[in-house]
């Protein structure tokens, strides 16, 4: 008796090479609407699936493939006697081997011109209902999803006549993966449609861009996915010019290099350490913010990650080429400055568009905890200066709230406890990570030395204690910007004004664990 195979395809790659390789292996192919017409026009004898079911396809293709001559083939157990009593006793014949893939739904999202009318008429039904079915019967049952498997499938149906447990298995596994996924788009689109900000479940799905070669350390596994839609300014779109893979330590860093650089918007340069700013520095030209970035602190960009946010010319690159970095991103290089950086093989240059549109943004970030996940708002406030208030005596000099304006960028980017120490055009000294604020400033200030005259300082949350402001006194800096909030903000402010000091409320709080 000859095997039957059910083809229903939207992406119809390798389709037809692949079912006539299943016929010459004496296989019938049932098949729908566009697949079918595809196979015949390729000279294949196809039977179609209202010949299986009896019943016309109906209400505008919605139902064609849902019926117990379909699901009953899929679903018969072979191993069962009563199940194959049942199937011959309703004249239903077994189904061997499924090949569907869906709707384009995710590809129909895409289109900024889709309907909603539109988007819900490409959630196909059928199809998952076919793979669910065969996969779920993986024991007899080969079930695919994607080309990628045609290879591994006629081996084994050429070398032995049937795919082998092992394969079914395996297949069935992407299966669910892949309808799991599917139906994760709709209900992210849908709970978008709606207004669901906390859903009762959380289903999210990603793409596989990259098995890294390992994680955090070199024990640990790892792996990069995508998001469906990633925001413009991601990694995830990110061109590999030149240098070795990335590793999971390098996209970490990379991603809080992107994530600094996409708040300003004057000729910048951003130099990374273990996802802290080591040096952030603006100029008329990218040459000159890179210099700014580097003089910030020339130790810690040793084997550092730089982020350029105008295109990167041969004058900059040659400044880069003489320092031992681990990558360079921005978003193009001239050829000349390219053939520069590319004289160090392990260099990683990557071209990405660093434009980040707020509409862009994904709503949310989330990050893995022990035996769960937490979800919040991305952090892209951006306060304006006028929503500042000084609540001190003095108020700053036009070149003191530049400066400040610089730190609380800067500041915001920086791991918590977190300080900053700068002039208006880069830093000058970084406190980062410390159990107690007092910690950070004075690592920050012994890192600025001697550069403190005319320098302020930015806090990433309110101070707790007046030490701080006793700290800055001793140092001679005269301005401040922190967020406010404390319970003892009236204790930290009397004591500027005593000290002439000038500071600045800003209202938001920028913690980054």
């Amino acid at each position: 008796m000859k095997k039957r195979a059910l083809i229903s395809v939207s992406d119809k790659t390798g389709v037809v090479e692949f079912a006539k390789a299943l016929v010459a292996l004496d296989f019938e192919i049932i098949s729908t609407g566009g697949t079918k017409q595809l196979l015949d026009e390729a000279g294949l004898t196809t039977i179609a699936i209202d010949e299986v079911t009896g019943f016309p396809e109906m209400l505008d293709g919605r139902v064609k493939t849902l019926h117990p001559m379909i699901h009953g083939g899929l679903l018969a157990r072979r191993d069962l006697a009563t199940h194959l009593e049942k199937v011959k006793e309703h004249q239903i014949e077994l189904i061997d081997l499924v090949y569907v893939n869906l709707y384009p739904f995710k590809e129909t999202l895409a289109k900024p011109d889709a309907t909603h009318e539109l988007i819900i008429e490409n959630i196909d039904i059928g199809g998952p209902s076919m793979l669910r079915s065969a996969a779920k019967n993986y024991a007899a049952v080969t079930t695919l999803v994607s080309p990628q498997d045609f290879e591994r499938v006629l081996t084994e149906l050429e070398a032995i006549g049937e795919t082998s447990l092992t394969t079914r298995e395996y297949l069935a596994a992407k299966v669910f993966s892949h309808t799991a996924y599917y139906d994760a788009l709709i209900a992210q689109y849908m709970n978008q449609k709606v207004g669901i900000q906390t859903p009762e479940v959380l289903v999210n799905g990603y793409e596989l861009q990259q098995t890294l070669r390992y994680g955090e350390n070199n024990h640990q596994a790892a792996s990069f996915y995508r998001q469906p839609f990633s925001t413009s300014g991601s990694l995830v779109n990110a061109e590999q010019l030149n240098g070795k893979e990335l590793s999971y330590n390098n996209l970490r860093d990379a991603d809080a290099a992107v994530r600094i650089i996409q708040d300003f918007t004057e000729p910048t340069v951003a130099v990374l350490k273990h996802m802290n700013p080591c040096g952030i520095g603006t100029g008329t030209t990218i040459e000159d913010a890179f210099v700014a970035a580097y003089e910030a602190d020339p130790v810690s960009i040793f084997g550092g990650i730089v982020v350029l946010n105008r295109e990167v010319d041969a004058a900059t690159a040659e400044r880069m080429h003489q320092i031992f970095l681990e990558i360079i991103i921005a978003p193009s290089y001239t050829p000349e400055a390219l053939a520069i950086l590319s004289k160090k093989k392990n260099l990683r240059v990557l071209a990405l568009d660093l434009t980040r549109e707020e509409a862009d943004v994904a709503p949310v970030e989330l990050t893995s905890v022990l035996g769960g996940v937490l979800v919040q708002d991305l952090d892209t406030a951006t306060e304006q200066d006028e929503q500042w208030e000084v609540v001190t005596k003095r108020q700053p000099t036009e070149e003191e709230l530049a400066a400040l304006s610089f730190a609380w960028k800067a500041v915001k980017h920086v791991k918590s406890n977190a300080i900053v120490i700068t002039n208006a055009t880069r830093t000058l000294g970084v406190g980062a990570g410390q159990m107690n604020r007092i910690g950070s400033l004075k690592i920050a200030a012994e890192q600025a030395a001697d550069q403190l005259e005319g320098a302020v300082v930015g806090s990433d949350a309110f101070f707790p204690m007046s030490d701080s402001i006793e700290f800055l006194a001793s140092h001679g800096i005269k301005a401040v910007i922190q967020p406010g909030g404390s319970i003892k903000d009236a204790e930290v402010i009397a004591l500027a004004d005593e000290h002439d000091i000038t500071m600045i409320f800003t209202g938001t709080r920028h913690f980054k664990h």
